[in-house]
């Protein structure tokens, strides 16, 4: 069992997961390259600072590069029975192939999907972790203080192999943004219509007792609140690469996807500031139907 790791990345996740950790009882030693944040000056001083024996780093920094650099140097450092933790949110194929190259050292590796977010600390983490049952018996104690209160089924699983972790987050975060584009149709429909006076109200008293309440919903009311007209924001969204991820999985497995399909094409016409392809409709109406159309500028 372990009672002391290191945790590479302490931005907003990795900062809020070292305090709930050593809130749960796991002594946790951070790497950072900001001076402000980090407890030693380098990966090396990090994995020194670890108990002799079976070590766990857990790398906790952005999917891509970063992660591969951070796992490229600690594979010099870490020796036969020492475990990686990936809690990133990296592709699970590289997962894969990492796992691969850190087993011709015999270290393990656990990719885990986490979720929470900055809510993260005081609600605790869902985590989907991938790996060896021998691994991630011996992490338990680090998975138990970061998941939520309650049953451990309910905030932790032990999805399959390695990259089952990443691929059941890339699933769940798939499902997010067919959620979040739902609530936001919705919250679009209801300021247009006149007849509804209170939005704010509406989104709330769907909180308690109806069957879209959730988290997300719960998270929506307080936006709404802070900005009741989301007049402060750009309607610019971001994707980070599960939702691709997931949609290109269900084309291999010819798995329909119509509504996270949906809601992904629905974060790129975002970027747009104005759509070609409304252009190209407007003009196809006007030529075969002589519709109506309105000129730009």
């Amino acid at each position: 069992m372990v009672s002391h790791i290191g945790l590479v990345g302490l931005g907003k996740m990795g900062h809020n997961m070292r305090a709930r950790l050593r809130q749960g009882g796991i002594e946790v030693t951070g790497y950072d390259p900001r001076p402000d944040v980090t407890d030693v000056p380098t990966l090396a001083a990090l994995v020194e600072a670890l108990p002799a024996g079976k070590r766990v780093v857990w790398v906790m920094v952005p999917a891509g590069e970063p992660t591969r650099g951070v796992l490229a140097e600690l594979g010099k450092v870490l020796t036969e029975g020492d475990i990686v933790v990936e809690g990133g949110n990296s592709h699970y194929v590289e997962d894969q192939e990492r796992a691969a190259e850190l087993a011709e050292k015999g270290v393990g590796y656990v990719d885990v999907g986490v979720s929470g977010g900055v809510w993260g600390l005081d609600n605790g983490y869902g985590l989907m972790a991938g790996g060896s049952a021998e691994d991630i018996e011996t992490l338990m104690p680090v998975f138990d203080a970061l998941r939520p209160e309650g049953p451990r089924e309910e905030g932790f699983v032990h999805a399959g192999p390695v990259g089952a972790g990443h691929f059941a987050k890339m699933v769940h975060n798939g499902i997010e943004y067919g959620l979040m584009q739902a609530y936001a149709e919705g919250y679009e429909l209801l300021a247009a219509k006149d007849l509804i006076t209170d939005v704010h109200g509406t989104f709330k008293a769907w909180q308690r007792g109806t069957v879209v309440r959730s988290w997300l919903l719960d998270l929506m009311v307080r936006a709404l609140e802070d900005d009741p007209k989301l007049a402060k924001l750009d309607d610019w969204v971001e994707d980070s690469g599960e939702g691709r991820w997931t949609v290109d999985e269900a084309i291999g497995a010819a798995v329909p996807l119509p509504v996270i399909s949906a809601a992904l094409f629905a974060r790129f016409a975002s970027r747009q500031e104005a759509s070609p392809a409304m252009k190209a409709v407007a003009a196809l109406r006007q030529q075969f139907g002589g519709h109506a159309v309105k000129s730009a500028g």
